[in-house]
């Protein structure tokens, strides 16, 4: 009968059955990938193929440079694999730069070019791996696959090459992803844990970028990381990646950049790929678009932002995988390290203390001349005797007791019958020119060396501090960090997709997409947005944009919806179906389920909508009514201000316009925004733009406001705010909302002159968007600072006749404002040693106070156009002047 393990019991005999087999043969070979194959061991940080390149290497090691094809060879007598599995472990290894020396073409991971055949490429390994990784007296041996030879188990690494090598592997039910890490940072991470305190590390990739550590969880099973390309705007028509995200090359990320441009998320008109020693691909934008929405949408839509879940699997003790955090292994390796110098300490020791005991022995048979009393044995053994007898008189053993007039030289260990036969080796022509000063020299030498290995022993913390700060101080050159760690925005997909499809409204039929070419055409969008509907009825539903969507019939507005958008606002005037009341209300639309119907009206039969208006910035409008000539009413017309309306929710019944019937609605008087200045801030790491109160104020915006920049290239940059432009921090005097009467101080090196100069000046030039620069254009000038303070007062320095000499001056009085192309005031013959604004930064102030009402303007009338279904011009949109008639 067979059990559930597959084993099927005959009388005495027990038969594996199918199951039984399938299930015994899984496991071994689950485990044989696991152990064997594809995990790392915590010890030496290799996996089994890569340990047996580096032992075969070891074994061949004669300073020169070796055919990889024989490298391979001499690994295949340790690891029961092919060929081309072995190569393109030593390919990788050669790769990462730390524990082989390649020569020739090994191909380049930033372009993802294959290396050359094995036999035209060369390799050894580096004095760093000679140092950290090798020594065969604290290594474990264990015979390899044929019995032959023998094999380390693991190798005596000193070093923690797991983490900085980084390793990936996928084995059966599990994998393992350690990403690399930098080596100077490892070294002092591992020094800080040897001094008793708490070491943090993060990756390091060799081809640089940006990445995101705020969820890294150390590295352990649930973290991630995100990891983007640098890209850098050239100019308003170029943008070039410098650094491809870690495990990218030029060519796949330059294949998602075409792919995402034929799916018309970006809008380019060509890559070029420059790549050589470093890496710079060339994207020419297409004509109109923004060089800062173009990068948002590369990190959203192409291989220029990556999301990593690391997973820290690692053997311990050859004996099951381990999930821990990089900061556990890190200590292993630490810990590991230190027992790894005692060894080598302890076996040092006992080479010294040997050498010591021999040549203490060995002086004392010359110099006393005992080689004369063998002169007369007989025998091997009695000359064995008589040397003994002749040392015991100039030696003491450790266990002997020491007599009060015994001067004798007390030995470190017992004599051995070796070191007799080993005496009796020595040569007539050796004892014939010993030289007893060279002798005692040795031997105090030996003695201070045994005593430095004794003190090391005695202070081991110490000793392992020291021998990671040599590893720095002797590797750590140009090993500096080449990722930059920052916190990313989030990308909102959205607001960088380019406008890459069109949106048509049928009105008649009821329905919206972007396949509806010949009805009409409402605004360019792209193919993620979503898109918002209103209709007569007093309903509203926000949908998706797809080829053909039925929303219902009498469509009065259709647009693009932004989600969270506060700014957006409608304002509205309905018949309430029930009491025959004109009810008017202001909303906004900030969230919604989609493809669910909305009621704006309080959900009476008969109740439509009488006048809409889409509003982007809170703008409130002054409407007049006319009554029907039916109505009681004394005056058949009045207006209406949405002004005095607040800003309330969707499903807001909204306040009373008029009991009477309305027989049309015109649009008297365009309002401007009800909801204040826009405040703006400015990340300061990221240099976007935000509404979010993140980073620096720059101002609040209303109409018709501008921002300003001041670069520190000595142009300035008047525009309109553009909530999708990002700026480089680091090359900015100043950014805020520009004020009329502001005043730029600069204070600049002039170089065909060769004098520095003061000028202020006012903003006089008009076109918005476009870079001035205030400084003459030889090649040698230089701003030194720039400040819009109204009274700036700085300190700047000198040298005059060998001696620093330090000024101070208030910018304002020391020159009037003149017109921005002047040259300016001289200040000092020469170029300045130094120079600090004594004020404070000019910043605006984040104002507290409630905003104003804004007066409304007038707006010229266009003329009415009547339709019995409320909408104008042949459109779904009220226009400024456009009227709403209805019969009743």
């Amino acid at each position: 009968m067979e059990n559930q393990h597959g084993v099927e019991t005959t009388g005495d005999e027990q038969i594996t059955g199918l199951k039984g087999m399938y299930e015994d043969y899984f496991l071994d070979y689950a485990s044989y990938v696991i152990l064997e194959r594809a995990v790392p061991a915590i010890e030496d940080g290799l996996k089994p193929v890569q340990r047996r390149i580096l032992h075969a290497l070891k074994e061949m090691d004669d300073g020169r440079y070796h055919k990889v094809a024989n490298v391979i060879g001499q690994t295949m007598q340790f690891h029961p694999h092919g060929d081309a599995a072995i190569g393109d472990a030593l390919v990788n290894l050669g790769q990462k730069d730390l524990l082989i020396d390649p020569q020739g073409n090994w191909g380049n991971t930033l372009t993802g070019d294959s290396a050359a055949a094995s036999r035209y490429i060369e390799a050894r390994l580096t004095k760093f791996a000679l140092d950290v990784v090798f020594n065969p007296q604290t290594t474990d041996w264990q015979l390899s696959y044929d019995g032959r030879k023998k094999e380390p188990i693991n190798l005596p690494m000193k070093f923690p090459m797991l983490l900085a090598q980084g390793a990936e592997g996928i084995a059966v039910g599990l994998s393992t992803k350690i990403l690399p890490h930098n080596f100077i940072e490892l070294c002092k991470a591992s020094i800080k844990i040897l001094e008793g305190k708490k070491a943090k590390i993060y990756p390091d990739f060799p081809t640089g970028g940006t990445v995101d550590v705020s969820d890294y969880q150390s590295g352990k099973r649930g973290g991630r990381v995100k990891i983007r390309a640098t890209i850098e705007k050239i100019d308003s028509k170029f943008i070039a990646i410098k650094e491809v995200p870690y495990g990218m090359t030029t060519q796949t990320l330059i294949d998602s950049i075409i792919k995402a441009n034929d799916k018309g998320k970006i809008k380019i008109k060509k890559v070029v790929d420059n790549t050589a020693a470093e890496v710079e691909l060339l994207i020419e934008l297409a004509p109109g678009v923004s060089p800062d929405v173009t990068i948002d949408a590369l990190y959203a839509f192409t291989g220029c932002e990556l999301s990593v879940s690391p997973n820290a699997c690692v053997i311990i003790e050859g004996d099951k995988p381990h999930f821990i955090t990089v900061e556990e292994i890190l200590q292993v390796n630490t810990e590991q390290t230190k027992e790894l110098l005692r060894q080598e300490l302890l076996i040092r020791q006992k080479e010294l203390e040997e050498k010591i005991h021999f040549a203490s022995l060995e002086k004392i048979f010359i110099e006393q001349r005992i080689y004369r009393d063998i002169e007369e044995a007989e025998s091997f053994e009695q000359v064995l005797e008589l040397i003994r007898a002749g040392l015991k008189k100039y030696v003491r053993e450790p266990e002997e007791k020491k007599k009060r007039s015994d001067q004798r030289l007390l030995l470190l260990r017992d004599i051995s019958d070796e070191d007799i036969t080993r005496l009796t080796e020595i040569r007539i022509k050796r004892i014939s020119k010993y030289n007893s000063f060279k002798a005692d020299e040795l031997m105090a030498r030996l003695e201070e060396e045994l005593a430095q290995v004794r003190h090391d022993l005695a202070h081991l913390t110490e000793y392992a501090i020291a021998w990671y700060q040599n590893l720095l101080d002797k590797y750590g050159k140009g090993r500096e960090r080449k990722t930059q760690l920052a916190t990313f925005e989030k990308v909102v997909v959205a607001a960088v997709a380019a406008n890459n499809t069109k949106l048509y409204v049928d009105r008649k039929e009821g329905f919206v997409g972007q396949s509806l070419k010949k009805e009409e055409f409402v605004c360019d969008c792209s193919d993620v947005d979503d898109i918002i509907v209103f209709r007569q009825d007093g309903s509203m539903q926000v949908t998706r944009i797809d080829d053909k969507t039925f929303v219902g019939k009498e469509i009065i507005h259709v647009n693009v919806w932004k989600k969270g958008d506060e700014r957006t606002t409608y304002n509205l005037v309905y018949l309430d179906g029930k009491t025959g009341r004109a009810m008017a209300k202001r909303f906004n639309v900030t969230a919604i389920t989609r493809d669910r119907e909305y009621n704006l009206t309080k959900g009476h039969k008969g109740s439509k909508i009488l006048y809409f208006s889409a509003n982007p910035n809170g703008e409130a409008e002054i409407v007049t009514a006319q009554m029907s000539q039916s109505a009681r009413a004394r005056q058949k017309s009045l207006d209406f201000d949405f002004a005095d309306l607040a800003i309330k929710s969707r499903g807001a019944a909204g306040n009373i316009m008029t009991r009477y019937p309305i027989r049309k609605i015109t649009l008297k008087e365009v309002g401007k925004s009800t909801l204040g200045a826009m405040k703006v801030w400015m990340d300061e790491v990221s240099g976007r733009l935000n509404l979010d109160a993140r980073g620096q104020f720059l101002g609040g915006f209303d109409t018709g406001d501008y921002l300003l920049a001041v670069y520190q290239d000595g142009s300035y940059e008047r525009e309109e705010l553009d909530l999708t432009r990002r700026y480089d921090p680091n090359n900015l005097y100043f950014i805020g909302k520009h004020e009329e009467d502001m005043v730029i101080s600069a204070v600049y090196y002039e170089g065909e002159r060769g004098v520095t100069l003061v000028k202020r000046f006012n903003i006089e030039t008009s076109s918005p968007g476009q870079a001035f620069n205030y400084l003459s254009d030889h090649k040698q000038t230089k701003l030194y600072l720039a400040s819009v303070h109204p009274a700036p007062e700085v300190k700047y320095s000198y040298r005059e006749k060998r001696a620093k000499v330090e000024r101070t001056v208030v910018l304002s009085s020391f020159i009037d404002v003149k017109g921005w192309k002047a040259l300016g005031n001289k200040l000092h013959d020469g170029k300045l040693l130094s120079i600090k604004e004594l004020t404070e930064p000019f910043l605006p102030v984040e104002e507290t106070a409630p905003p104003k009402k804004a007066p409304s303007s007038k707006a010229a009338s266009n003329g009415t156009a009547k339709r019995a279904n409320g909408t104008a011009n042949g459109k779904g949109d009220i226009k400024p002047g456009d009227t709403i008639e209805l019969d009743f």
